[in-house]
C-alpha cells in the first residue's frame, strides 16, 4: 500500500510538472512578437555616401529589465562591395583655403548637415541607456590630438562606443588626424561661428572693436563697435578668449538636439579636451562609477573620471569613489552626463549667457549654484583616469610646449599600477570637503553681442 502511495504521488508530480511546461511553451509560441513587430516598424537606412546604406533599427517597446535601446546599426559582412572605407577619406574637400571664408562656410555646413560617421561599416552602432558617447573639443593642435586619440585606442571597449568630434578649425591636417581612426565609430561636426570663418567680423574681431584695454570714455569717443559693453573690470572682449565657451555651449546643443542618431538617446556622454591621455580602463571606470550611482547617489547627476590631483595613489584608491558637488577647478576634466542635465543648462540660458566670464567651467559652478535645483552633485574617481599633458594652451604659457616628457611619465605610472585598474568593485570613500562657493567671475564676457549669440544656439535659433 506505501509503494503504491508513493508512485501515485510520483506520478501525480511528474504530471504537474509536464502540464507546466506545456504550459509556458503555449504562451511563449501564442505571444505576439512585439520587438519584432516594433522593429518592422521602425527599421531605416542611414545613408553614409551616395547609395551606400547602413541598416538602422530604431528599437522600441523593450522590457525594464533589459537595457533601453534607441538605436541599432549592424555593421556590414567582411566582404560586403560596400566602398565606404575609401569614400570616408574622400569626404573632405583639401583645397580650401583659410581665406576663402564663404567655401568653409559651405562646407562646414554640409558636414554638420551630413552627419556621416566613419566605421560604421566595420563596428555598427548600438546605443542605449547604458551606451558612453565621448564628445572631444579640439582648437588647432594636432599634436595633442593624435596624443588623445592614440591613448583612445588602447580603451577597453571603445569600439562600443561612437567618437564625436567637435573643431572650430577646419584643417586637412586636423581631418586626417580623424579619418585615420580605426578602431571606433567617429563623426566630425565644426563650430560654425569660428574665428577662422568670421575672421574680420563679429564673432571674431572686427578692425572697429574696442581695443581690450581702451577707457571707456575714449572708447565712446571713438565710437568703436562694443564701446557701450565693457565687461565688469572695464575691459573689452577679445575673440580668441571668447570663442571656447561659445563652442562649447553649441556644441552640447548640436550634440543633444541637433544629431539625428542621438534624437532618443538616453545614455550618457563624456566631455574631453584635445590635451588630455586616457588610462585604457576608463570606459570600464565609467560604467562602475554609473552602477555606484545606481546604487548609492541617484540624487547624482554627473560623474567625473579624471582629477588634478598631483600625487595619485592607486593602490589605496584605485576604486575609491568620492561625492561631492561640481567645482570648476576640481571637475571640469571627463565630465559624464546625460541629456536630464543639458536640460538643466538650457533652463538657465539667460545666465550662462550674461555671466561675465569667458570661461564655461566656471560659468557652469555659478549655474550650478545660483540656478540649478539643488547643484550638481557627482561622483569622481579618487585615482584619476584621465590626465592632463597639456603644456601650452589658452591658459597656460610654457617656453617648452612638447608633450612627451609629461606623456612619458603618465604611460610610466600607469603602468607600474596597472594590477589597481579594472577594479572588481568600486565603493564611496566619503564626501568632499572642499568649500562651496559662487565663483568670482573673471570677466571677458561683457559684450553684448556674445550674449545675443549665445541665446541663439540656446533657443535653436541659430545653427548655422
Amino acid at each position: 500500500m506505501r509503494l503504491s502511495l508513493r508512485r501515485g504521488l510520483r506520478i501525480l508530480l511528474v504530471t504537474a510538472m509536464v502540464g507546466f511546461v506545456l504550459l509556458n511553451l503555449h504562451v511563449l509560441y501564442n505571444t505576439p512578437d512585439s520587438t519584432s513587430s516594433d522593429r518592422s516598424k521602425t527599421t531605416g537606412s542611414l545613408s553614409q555616401n551616395g547609395g551606400t546604406d547602413t541598416h538602422v533599427q530604431y528599437t522600441t517597446g523593450q522590457s525594464s529589465a533589459t537595457p533601453k535601446l534607441s538605436l541599432l546599426i549592424t555593421p556590414r559582412p567582411a566582404n560586403s562591395s560596400s566602398n565606404s572605407t575609401v569614400n570616408a577619406k574622400q569626404r573632405y574637400h583639401r583645397n580650401i583655403t583659410v581665406n576663402d571664408t564663404e567655401a568653409l562656410k559651405y562646407e562646414i555646413a554640409r558636414i554638420n548637415a551630413e552627419q556621416y560617421v566613419h566605421n560604421l561599416d566595420k563596428f555598427g552602432l548600438s546605443l542605449g541607456s547604458q551606451s558612453l558617447v565621448i564628445v572631444i573639443q579640439t582648437h588647432d593642435r594636432p599634436e595633442y590630438l593624435k596624443i588623445l586619440l592614440d591613448s583612445l585606442r588602447k580603451v577597453k571597449d571603445v569600439e562600443k562606443s561612437i567618437l564625436i568630434v567637435s573643431h572650430d578649425v577646419y584643417s586637412s591636417q586636423l581631418n586626417e588626424l580623424i579619418e585615420a581612426i580605426d578602431y571606433c565609430p567617429v563623426m566630425q561636426i565644426f563650430f560654425p561661428f569660428s574665428q577662422q570663418i568670421y575672421s574680420t567680423e563679429f564673432p571674431g574681431q572686427h578692425a572697429n572693436d574696442c581695443p581690450r584695454n581702451a577707457k571707456r570714455d575714449e572708447a565712446l569717443s571713438s565710437k568703436c563697435n562694443n564701446a557701450e559693453h565693457p565687461d565688469k573690470y572695464g575691459h573689452y572682449r577679445e575673440a580668441k578668449y571668447c570663442q571656447a565657451k561659445h563652442h562649447w555651449i553649441w556644441k552640447l546643443q548640436h550634440i543633444f538636439e541637433g544629431l539625428h542618431l542621438l534624437k532618443d538617446y538616453e545614455g550618457n556622454v563624456m566631455l574631453l579636451e584635445d590635451d588630455y591621455y586616457l588610462s585604457e580602463d576608463i570606459i570600464f571606470s565609467t560604467h562602475m562609477l554609473r552602477g555606484l550611482k545606481e546604487r548609492e547617489c541617484p540624487e547624482c547627476r554627473m560623474l567625473v573620471l579624471g582629477n588634478y590631483d598631483k600625487n595619485q595613489n592607486y593602490a589605496i584608491n584605485g576604486a575609491k569613489v568620492e561625492r561631492a558637488f561640481w567645482i570648476s577647478s576640481k571637475h571640469n576634466m571627463g565630465m559624464t552626463f546625460n541629456k536630464s542635465v543639458w536640460l538643466e543648462i538650457k533652463k538657465c540660458s539667460d545666465e550662462f549667457c550674461t555671466f561675465d566670464d569667458y570661461n564655461w567651467d566656471w560659468t557652469l559652478q555659478h549655474l550650478s549654484m545660483k540656478c540649478i535645483p539643488d547643484k550638481i552633485k557627482l561622483l569622481v574617481m579618487k585615482a584619476s583616469r584621465i590626465f592632463h599633458v597639456g603644456e601650452c594652451g589658452m591658459h597656460k604659457k610654457s617656453k617648452n610646449c612638447d608633450p612627451d616628457s609629461v606623456v612619458k611619465q603618465v604611460e610610466a605610472r600607469l603602468t607600474e599600477n596597472r594590477q589597481h585598474l579594472y577594479p572588481n568593485l568600486v565603493s564611496l570613500a566619503g564626501d568632499s570637503r572642499f568649500k562651496l562657493r559662487d565663483p568670482k567671475p573673471n570677466g571677458g564676457w561683457g559684450d553684448i553681442r556674445d550674449h545675443n549669440l549665445c541665446k541663439q544656439y540656446l533657443n535653436g535659433s541659430r545653427t548655422r
